[in-house]
């Protein structure tokens, strides 16, 4: 990729120096459904798969977040390697062109578009959606409208088979301004309705949010490609990722055969078929992965 390291977006909550983060234990996730994120069922998907309990179902559950702390910004200095001082860099730079990118989009559509915050964290802290831990990978609340990531994360992506290239970790940050996209068109909500309305339908609803957002975080990498920050070199690596993080790939590494019917995610075969969709085509209207679901047609 192409891009000039220009220090930390506004857009960027960097908690990672906080000591008063999360606190506690358990995963607390009774409010995150819809903020479903590109690695947020890693380790629940895998202990769910192992131990046949349903460590999912608080994505589902609904129920009201708690309370958190407004706006809470790093309490002591970040101490950081080399690597991860690159890797905010990289990240605030796609952040603020990804964000700048949709800025334009809805505004040729006529709407307006609100920024989302990123959190930047060590192991756990609060959001909208309960606590956060980086267990659950990157994900995006709703509630708040932030995305959080621990950048630990690039680690266990490495270890899934995914790429470590630069655009990978791009396309992980674009795939949750996705969800946001997704709020703000209404989509989310829709959608949320719909899981509680066909509990049968979840599973399809889940994957068919998901694989659009891959073909929201395509959508900006065209219009990255046409500026000339992407290359097709870089392309592969984010292909890469997508099908480290796909539900077949992650029941395989589980040791369980492949069951679409538990799919939350979509397949690696997908995640990298609406990724690329979204690449070529550069427009919203590439990206309605509801289509062949009844009464969710035309979400996009």
């Amino acid at each position: 990729m192409d891009w000039t390291p220009g220090g930390t977006s506004d857009d960027i909550e960097d908690r990672r120096g906080d000591d008063s983060g999360g606190g506690g234990g358990g995963f607390g996730f009774g409010g995150m459904g819809g903020g479903l994120g590109i690695g947020g069922f890693v380790l629940l998907l895998i202990l769910s798969l192992v131990t046949g309990r349903n460590f999912l179902g608080g994505f589902f559950g609904g129920g009201h977040a708690p309370s958190q702390p407004s706006e809470r910004r790093s309490a002591g200095p970040i101490e950081e390697t080399q690597a991860e001082k690159h890797s905010v860099q990289l990240i605030s730079w796609t952040l603020d062109d990804a964000q700048k990118t949709w800025e334009q989009i809805f505004q040729q559509n006529g709407k307006t578009y609100r920024h989302a915050k990123l959190v930047l964290f060590r192991d756990t802290t609060y959001s909208g959606c309960g606590t956060a831990q980086a267990a659950t990978g990157p994900f995006y609340c709703p509630v708040d409208q932030k995305v959080y990531i621990d950048l630990s994360f690039w680690d266990e992506l490495q270890r899934f088979g995914g790429g470590t290239g630069e655009f990978a970790e791009a396309y992980v940050v674009t795939h949750e301004i996705g969800h946001h996209i997704q709020r703000l068109l209404g989509i989310e909500s829709n959608v949320q309705r719909l899981m509680y309305a066909r509990p049968e339908q979840r599973s399809q609803l889940s994957v068919a949010l998901e694989l659009q957002a891959d073909c929201f975080a395509g959508v900006w990498a065209h219009s990255a490609e046409q500026r000339g920050h992407v290359h097709t070199s870089d392309i592969a690596d984010g292909m890469k990722a997508a099908a480290a993080v796909g539900d077949d790939h992650l029941q395989k590494m589980a040791g369980r055969a492949v069951s679409p019917e538990r799919f939350t995610h979509g397949s690696s075969a997908q995640r990298q078929q609406w990724l690329e969709r979204g690449l070529q085509d550069g427009a919203i209207g590439a990206c309605n992965t509801f289509k062949n679901l009844s009464d969710a047609d035309n979400q996009d």
